[in-house]
């Protein structure tokens, strides 16, 4: 009996320690010790996109386990077939393993618990703070403005650290990260004009104005990027002067006396000389860079980014249907219709990168990053604009193939085993995982997503990029969310994530979007404030900087921070009246843009049906897109997203924990 009993005892301890390791180190209900451990997405850092997973323990059903797949969702190739299409019951999640308590470590004070989290979070964001917010966004435009107009105008850029201009690189033509954006032609004064009026300050709009006016020229023996020219310059002239000209504009008094429409007559002048591009391409698909006054190069390379020649249409069908020219509009939609047509059959993706001769993908890598960002966004942005069907059903069928191949990760946002939600860098053709990073430019893609009205993605997408900016204090150009760590480091002060951030706030009301902008405001100030501006921080660890303001600081970053806290701005109660371009340029959308006496002519030059090649797969969820501006103030459901803070709504961002 004695043998008995000891026995009988040593598998009861047993079992007893195996209770207490189970509670201690989070296989259990949790006691509070899981702050000691973060998370990490529930997956190990793998050798490689078809390397072997490492071993991890955790649930069944999750990586590493029996019956679970060999690592984490975002590595599983998409199910072939039919099945794809079909979404999974999600799952409730377990109560408290991601719960509100985790806020105090993703933020930063480890252990504060349920208390400080909803305090600094789920509580209204005071008025106050707000107008010091709002201030704070205005003074640092002010303060890059000011010292490129006393330090660099009237060449392109500011160079914040020696207080001095910066032009194009005239000893290495090479230097394609100058020379592509830098035309010699005053580019940051351009670029912020419809700043200068969205901030109310009607005197400085109007003597820049003058200034561009009197000043500018682009008669001059500099090749740039047709696509920076364009979305930079020719589409920051077409707003201002639509700002001139729209006698209903709520912007104050911005009026210029005896104004001649010389802003129009600049943008025609500049979009003639980019005109080349297009000519000499047996595709339709534009050189991606012009000499301004000799044209297209004669050693012109025939690659060009899908993203560079497929986001032309807003600013050039804009220009045409100001002039009643249908030249521009024409070429850009050619361009468009021509990079559709070359989409793959299987999966309906595009690739990265095409030769303009012969149509052949040199670049296979389809993702939501650089080269194929603004294409997406400016097949919505064109219908917005000119309520053409065919943009809309190009957009629609380029969604549901980005849903079907790139999404990975658990099936509903915020509810269910598996990975939160992520898009990753795919094969065009074969939907196959690439590699294991993204970039910043990614995004852009949560705002996207909000004038679409698919708010819950939107939701998680921004999420996983506020983690990251959470850990560093700004986005590394690239980020491996395999190794959780940046590929590429530095930081050129770029929107993206101002721009969703806004976005969000304004179709959610949540005062979450609020601390986020608040967050990114003061990394900003703190990390890249110089002696004559902001500069580009060259290593987001160290915090190290390069001597360089890019325009779309002042054009893009600093306005959707202003618009973010300036609740009373009259964009905000325009209604559906704007829209923002892919450089942040505010355009009124009204009926004169969708006027198109050749529209007819347009269908007939397009050949086949746009959307013959229908993406495989659909979701069964439709589309159904807001046509509004970018302030986007009503969506759907506008109260199911205004939830406090401690909502399954933030749940991604608790998961988040591993990255901070």
């Amino acid at each position: 009996m004695q043998w008995r009993a000891l026995v009988l005892g040593l598998v009861l301890l047993r079992l007893g320690l195996h209770g207490v390791l189970w509670l201690v180190f989070g296989l259990g209900p949790s006691m509070g010790f899981y702050q000691r451990f973060p998370l990490s997405f529930g997956f190990q850092r793998l050798r490689g996109p078809d390397g072997p997973a490492s071993p991890a323990s955790g649930p069944a059903g999750r990586p590493g386990t029996p019956g679970g797949p060999s690592g984490p969702s975002w590595l599983q190739p998409q199910v072939p077939g039919p099945a794809a299409g079909r979404r999974r019951a999600p799952r409730r999640p377990e109560p408290d393993v991601c719960g509100p308590g985790h806020w105090g470590y993703v933020l930063g004070g480890r252990g504060r618990g349920r208390d400080e989290y909803e305090k600094r979070y789920s509580g209204a964001f005071p008025p106050q703070l707000r107008a010091q917010m709002r201030d704070l966004a205005r003074g640092m435009f002010v303060f890059g403005y000011d010292n490129y107009m006393a330090h660099a105008f009237p060449e392109d850029e500011l160079n914040p650290i020696h207080c001095r201009g910066r032009g194009p690189d005239r000893g290495d033509p090479s230097n394609l990260n100058i020379n592509d954006v830098l035309g010699n032609y005053s580019l940051t004064l351009v670029d912020a004009l419809d700043t200068l009026a969205i901030m109310g300050n009607s005197s400085e709009f109007q003597k820049a104005v003058k200034l561009v006016i009197n000043t500018v020229s682009f008669d001059k023996d500099s090749t740039v990027q047709v696509f920076e020219a364009t979305i930079r310059v020719l589409g920051s002239l077409l707003s201002a002067h639509r700002i001139i000209t729209d006698s209903k504009q709520p912007f104050g008094d911005m009026t210029i006396k005896d104004y001649d429409n010389e802003l129009l007559h600049m943008a025609h002048d500049l979009a003639v000389r980019l005109l080349p591009a297009f000519e000499n391409t047996k595709t339709g698909i534009p050189y991606p860079r012009v000499n301004l006054k000799t044209g297209v190069p004669p050693d012109s390379n025939n690659e060009t980014c899908t993203a560079g020649a497929g986001s032309l249409l807003v600013e050039f069908g804009i220009l045409s249907r100001l002039l009643g020219d249908s030249t521009f509009e024409w070429v850009a939609r050619r361009a468009v219709k021509a990079l559709w047509n070359l989409r793959s059959n299987d999966t309906g993706l595009l690739g990265n990168v095409v030769n303009i001769q012969t149509g052949h993908w040199v670049g296979k890598q389809s993702g939501l990053g650089a080269g194929l960002d603004s294409f997406y966004e400016y097949l919505l942005k064109s219908y917005i604009l000119f309520g053409e069907k065919e943009d809309l059903e190009m957009f629609n069928a380029a969604y549901k193939s980005i849903q079907n191949y790139l999404r990975r990760g658990r099936e509903a946002c915020n509810e269910g085993e598996g990975d939160p939600p992520l898009y990753v860098n795919v094969n065009m053709f074969s939907g196959q995982l690439m590699n294991t990073w993204i970039d910043s430019l990614q995004a852009f893609f949560p705002g996207l997503q909000v004038l679409i009205g698919d708010v819950e993605d939107a939701i998680c997408l921004h999420a996983f990029y506020y983690a990251i900016w959470k850990r560093y204090g700004a986005l590394p150009e690239r980020y491996n969310w395999q190794l959780q760590a940046p590929d590429v480091f530095f930081y050129p002060l770029r929107p993206e994530l101002v721009e969703s951030t806004y976005l969000l706030y304004q179709a959610t009301r949540n005062p979450f979007y609020l601390h986020v902008g608040m967050d990114i405001l003061q990394s900003l100030e703190k990390h890249t404030k110089v002696k004559c501006g902001y500069a580009t921080l060259h290593h987001v660890i160290d915090k190290s900087t390069e001597d360089r303001m890019e325009s779309f600081f002042l054009s893009e970053t600093c306005k959707y921070l202003y618009l973010l806290f300036d609740e009373e701005n009259p964009v905000h109660k325009s209604g559906t009246r704007y829209m923002f371009t892919t450089e942040g340029h505010i355009i009124s959308v009204d009926e004169h843009l969708r006027e198109s006496p050749w529209k007819e002519f347009f269908s007939e030059e397009g050949g086949q049906d746009p959307v013959g090649k229908s993406g495989h797969r659909p979701r069964p969820h439709e589309l159904k897109v807001i046509n509004s501006s970018s302030n986007c103030n009503r969506v759907p459901d506008e109260r199911r997203y205004s939830l406090p803070l401690k909502s399954v709504y933030m749940r991604q961002i608790d998961q988040m924990v591993g990255l901070i």
